[in-house]
C-alpha cells in the first residue's frame, strides 16, 4: 500500500535505541555511534519497489556524506516471518551487493519506527550534532513510474546546508513509499 511518511516535528529530539547491525553482527547505540555528529536516519526495507528505485543512489549518497562528516543508519522494521525477503540474513546481502558503507540495523520489535512515527519504505530523518530533527521526508521527488531522476536531492540539500551552517528550508516533502509491514499484534 502506497503512503506517505508523518513528517516528525521539526527540533524534536531524537530517541535513543540499541538495535541489531546486520553488516557487523554487533549491537548499535545510536547515542554512542552519532557522538556529537549529524546523522541520518533512514527506515527502509529489501523488497519495497520504492526503495529499490533509490538504492543504487542511496548507497553513493551514504559514502559521500559519510567523508564530510555525517552518521549513517539505515533501520528495516518490517515484519520478517510474513515477508522473509526482509530478515536480517537478507538484509545482511542488500548491503553487500549495494556496497552500503552504513549500519543496516534490523528493529524486529518496531519500536523504534514506532518512536519514529515512520511509516513507510523510504523515509529519512536527519538530525543535527545535538541530534535535534532538522530534515524529515523525502530522498528526492523520483518514484517508480514517473520520469524525475534518482538524485537524493532534497535530502543532499538538507545536509548541505546543516553542514554549511545554513538554516535549512522547512518546505520540506514527505517521502512516500510502501508502508512499514507492522505485525499482526493479534497474532503475538
Amino acid at each position: 500500500m502506497r503512503v506517505e511518511s508523518n513528517m516528525l516535528e521539526l527540533g524534536t529530539k531524537a530517541s535513543d535505541f540499541t538495535l541489531l547491525n546486520t553488516v557487523s553482527g554487533r549491537q548499535l547505540n545510536l547515542y554512542q555511534y552519532a557522538a556529537g555528529q549529524p546523522v541520518v536516519i533512514a527506515f527502509i526495507c529489501n523488497h519495497c519497489p520504492f526503495v529499490v528505485h533509490i538504492m543504487q543512489r542511496f548507497a553513493e549518497v551514504v559514502a559521500e556524506y559519510q567523508e564530510r562528516g555525517i552518521k549513517f543508519i539505515a533501520i528495516s522494521a518490517n515484519d520478517s516471518k510474513e515477508y522473509p525477503e526482509d530478515g536480517s540474513d537478507k538484509m545482511t546481502l542488500l548491503a553487500k551487493e549495494y556496497q552500503l558503507s552504513c549500519p543496516y540495523c534490523y528493529d524486529e520489535t518496531q519500536d523504534v519506527a514506532k518512536v519514529y512515527d515512520a511509516a513507510c519504505t523510504p523515509d529519512f530523518y536527519l538530525f543535527d550534532r545535538e541530534l535535534l530533527c532538522v530534515y524529515r521526508g523525502r530522498f528526492d521527488a523520483a518514484t517508480p513510474g514517473n520520469d524525475n531522476d534518482v538524485t537524493g536531492g532534497d535530502l543532499t540539500s538538507a545536509m548541505d546546508q546543516l553542514l554549511a551552517g545554513k538554516d535549512i528550508d522547512s518546505n520540506q516533502y514527505p517521502s512516500m513509499g510502501c508502508n512499514i509491514k507492522w505485525r499482526n499484534e493479534a497474532a503475538l
